[in-house]
């Protein structure tokens, strides 16, 4: 069995910007490009990198909802804006539009999180947006490595146990369980176990269930 990308598309969306402008999204808000935008970028950014680095320094290693920082959540929308800053006033930078794709949220504050997705990019959500659920993408980072470069689903969490389904790089799952060591999965109805290093949405050494 082998599971594509094709069939398991991580869908996001740059905003395309119009002439002067980005598109309106939530609530008419739209925040226009050029100077005013950077320094607005520049100085959200520098805020709560000042706010991110003060909690460092007191050893917090919990956010104000008292959950661990960081941690994996997935995006419980179609739809979700990922905004420059902690609010609906603040530009969308990009939009997400696959439920349940896994990200990191790395920040909170008050109700918004700061997410992190698996390329890196990194904005603010409201907290309704996100769901504790679990999810994982196949070794992302090996995308565009070959056409036959696979993640392994087996029938048991050993190395040795007979494999199930090859799954594509970027290929999304559900994660019901992890060990520390392996994870199981379910992919299209197809539910089996893959090395937790070979994925991302879960920490190494991270076990629950």
């Amino acid at each position: 069995m082998y599971l594509r990308l094709q069939d398991h598309i991580q869908a996001t969306e740059p905003l395309a910007g119009a002439s002067g402008s980005d598109r309106s999204i939530d609530n008419g808000n739209a925040m226009p490009n050029g100077f005013k935008r950077s320094c607005l970028t520049l100085f959200v950014s520098t805020l709560f990198a000042l706010w991110a680095g003060a909690a460092a320094a007191q050893g917090a290693t919990k956010g104000t909802s008292g959950l661990p920082l960081p941690r994996f959540v997935t995006l419980k929308s179609a739809r979700v804006n990922l905004r420059i800053g902690p609010s609906t006033d603040y530009a969308t930078s990009w939009m997400y539009t696959r439920a349940g794709l896994p990200v990191e949220i790395i920040q909170e504050y008050d109700n918004w999180r700061r997410i992190r997705d698996t390329d890196g990019t990194e904005g603010w959500v409201n907290q309704t947006l996100l769901s504790g659920e679990r999810s994982a993408l196949a070794a992302p980072w090996m995308k565009g490595k070959g056409d036959d470069v696979y993640v392994n689903m087996r029938r048991d969490g050993q190395a040795g146990s007979a494999v199930i389904a090859k799954l594509q790089p970027g290929v999304l799952m559900r994660l019901l369980e992890c060990n520390g060591t392996w994870c199981r999965a379910e992919v299209d109805g197809t539910k089996g176990w893959v090395a937790q290093g070979e994925i991302w949405g879960a920490y190494p050494g991270e076990a629950f269930k």
